[in-house]
């Protein structure tokens, strides 16, 4: 058995699934022994479809909007599916869910029937039904639930499989009926984005946008890889990989961040969707244990990183995936290819017998299996990007956004160019706009070049295009205009025909003098340096640029200065006197960049940035909340 399933809707994709892939493991939960317990894709079609049948009875409707609000685990999937065999929509969120989004999202998306993960959320939700009238069930998906008083439109999720099999044994087929009457252009979900700006708006999405995402992947997975699910299943980007994978009969097994080490020794899985973030983690713990090593081990690493990097950079140029933004005459060209085979013939033997003795002991940590992992939801910085290219961890990183379903553009392994999201997805099409004139400046016929080079506002077309924001004619009509989505990202279009993201329009920071500044470079630059944890750079209206930092306790372990945490570490005076000469080291001319993008002031934060707080369930910084919680600091930094 081999081959993606192709299907014009996501319902008869999920069905179809159970006859293709049969017995095989779908899905696998963690355990408390740390244990895997597995379910079949078979298992799984016939529950979803007991569970359809159980919906349908209790009143659901065709493309009625149905709220799961939970995190990662085997039932979420086993709710989608049932609602999509319902012809219905599902309205996700995780279960860290606000009452103010529960209240606003689920009045907004018109919902009549809510998945709850457990009691907490449960109580949530209920806590709120005065003001949500529409509300006539709650479905609660944890099996250990035990139900506390009489409210009968509190249901437990297996009592209604119970309920579902017993219509399906008496000869009910209304699921299936509901599926053959799915439409390309009906609703699979609604997903309210947890926004960096603003009140959340409820992107739709087609069975037709995610259809098109599957058909159309550039690489191939298969049923022997296996998955780790580590990023929230109700987010885009994981959720099209979850679909994906059931396309191509993959295993995915659920973990958490607190099990992310252990598991991947356990799963050892081939393939995995991942945010920056996580390889960051991973890239500072493998430096602070080199920095611990003793002097032998770390010159051998040191020469195998070098070598490693070294023939990779060779190899890269030689099949034209080394990032081109200029494009390079011939006397640079040929000067290229004698010094990257002058590299590779001296070092390809070393890189081979480090690579054996030292970067294989690497790999293990991540299982030793990975042949790849696509990370999406947010920039990789370059320095943990080829760290990891380096060590052979290929990191496909991808491009999108929820209103794209979400994929647009991404690497693969025949196209993997450091510094890019890899060339535009199959079927779509990208032109860079300038922000200020709305000129299209690629691709551009009446240039040579097409335009390659010019930086502009990314502009994007195609079959995964959202149909619109629920209820939001007016959102909508801004960015979206005859078919093309106005991605809000500024990018470029190099000379190898991949995109590389150089920041947001809605981010560039204006300063006094009327130099617009790109804020990610110089963060990306910035997180090279072990002391440094997290940052954002300030400065819009001002003369100069500032920066807030939250230091790394570990790194600053490591460089001798002993803290219980980064409270007190931001007022030592120690940590600040070397922060400040890593941006002095890292943000300067030599590094490429300009007199007005230094930092001239600086102001460290006692608390880490958290998730759902100043950072969106990506990991990208909500820009106007940590400047709005951090007011005063940054008016004391350019007083």
């Amino acid at each position: 058995m081999s081959g993606r399933i192709n299907a014009p809707n996501l319902a008869s994709l999920f069905r179809e699934a159970g006859d293709r892939w049969g017995d095989k493991p779908a899905f696998a939960t963690r355990q408390s022994d740390g244990s895997f317990c597995t379910v079949t894709y078979r298992a799984w079609r016939d529950r979803a479809l007991d569970l359809a049948e159980a919906l349908i009875e209790l009143g659901i409707e065709a493309c009625a909007h149905i709220a799961i609000l939970s995190d990662n685990r085997f039932e979420w999937i086993l709710a989608d599916a049932a609602i999509l065999f319902c012809g219905a929509a599902d309205v996700p969120r995780a279960a860290d869910i606000t009452p103010a989004e529960i209240r606003y999202i689920l009045g907004h998306a018109d919902v009549g029937v809510v998945f709850v993960e457990n009691d907490a959320v449960l109580a949530k939700v209920e806590s709120l039904l005065s003001a949500l009238p529409g509300i006539r069930h709650l479905i609660v998906m944890d099996a250990a639930w035990q139900p506390m008083g009489q409210d009968e439109r509190i249901l437990r999720l297996s009592e209604l499989e119970q309920r579902g099999a017993f219509l399906r044994k008496g000869g009910s087929r209304l699921a299936e009926e509901r599926i053959a009457g799915v439409l390309p252009e009906d609703l699979f979900t609604i997903i309210y984005t947890s926004g960096t700006t603003g009140t959340p708006k409820g992107v739709q999405l087609t069975h037709a946008a995610m259809a098109s995402q599957v058909r159309n992947l550039p690489f191939d997975l298969t049923p022997s890889d296996r998955s780790l699910s580590i990023l929230p299943v109700w987010h885009s980007f994981e959720r099209v990989f979850e679909v994906i994978s059931i396309a191509a009969g993959l295993e995915t097994c659920y973990t958490t961040l607190r099990h992310l080490g252990e598991d991947l020794k356990t799963v050892r899985p081939t393939i995995m969707a991942s945010a920056p973030r996580l390889w960051e983690g991973l890239y500072q713990r493998v430096m602070s244990g080199v920095q611990k090593a003793p002097p032998l081990r770390r010159g051998l690493f040191r020469a195998a990183r070098y070598s490693a990097h070294s023939v990779r950079k060779a190899r890269y140029f030689f099949t034209r995936q080394e990032l081109d933004l200029t494009g390079r005459s011939t006397i640079a060209s040929a000067f290229l290819v004698l010094r990257h085979a002058f590299t590779w013939l001296f070092l390809i033997l070393p890189s081979l017998l480090f690579d054996q003795i030292i970067l294989s002991k690497l790999r293990s940590a991540v299982g030793g299996r990975l042949r790849g992992t696509i990370s999406g939801g947010g920039a990789l910085p370059p320095h943990v990007d080829a760290f990891f290219n380096d060590i052979g961890i290929p990191v496909l990183e991808g491009y999108g956004l929820t209103e794209s379903c979400p994929v647009l553009a991404v690497r693969t392994w025949e196209k993997l160019v450091i510094g890019t999201v890899g060339p535009a997805f199959p079927e779509t099409e990208i032109r860079i706009v300038d922000p200020a004139t709305g000129r299209i400046l690629y691709p551009d016929s009446a240039r040579h070049d097409l335009g390659r080079g010019l930086r502009g506002e990314i502009h994007a077309k195609g079959p995964q295009i959202m149909k619109g924001y629920y209820k939001d004619p007016e959102s909508t009509a801004r960015v979206l205009r005859d078919g093309w989505l106005a991605t809000g990202d500024l990018g470029v279009m190099t000379f190898n025909d991949c995109l590389k993201i150089v920041g947001r329009c809605k981010e560039t920071i204006v300063l006094l003098g009327g130099e617009n500044v790109e804020p990610l470079p110089i963060e990306s630059k910035l997180l090279e340096s072990p002391l440094i944890d997290q940052c954002m750079v300030v400065g819009q209206d001002q003369k100069h640029l500032g920066v807030l930092i939250v230091p790394s306790v570990g790194g600053f372990v490591a460089a001798g200065v002993t803290a219980p945490d980064s409270t007190a570490l931001a007022a030592h005076p120690e940590a600040r006197e070397l922060i400040q000469s890593e941006i002095r080291r890292l943000i300067c001319g030599e590094t490429g960049f300009k007199p007005f993008e230094r930092l001239a002031a600086l102001e460290l934060i006692g608390k880490s940035f958290e998730v759902g707080d100043e950072l969106t369930m990506t990991f990208k910084l909500r820009r106007h909340v940590i400047t709005e919680k951090y007011a005063g600091q940054i008016a004391e930094m350019f007083r």
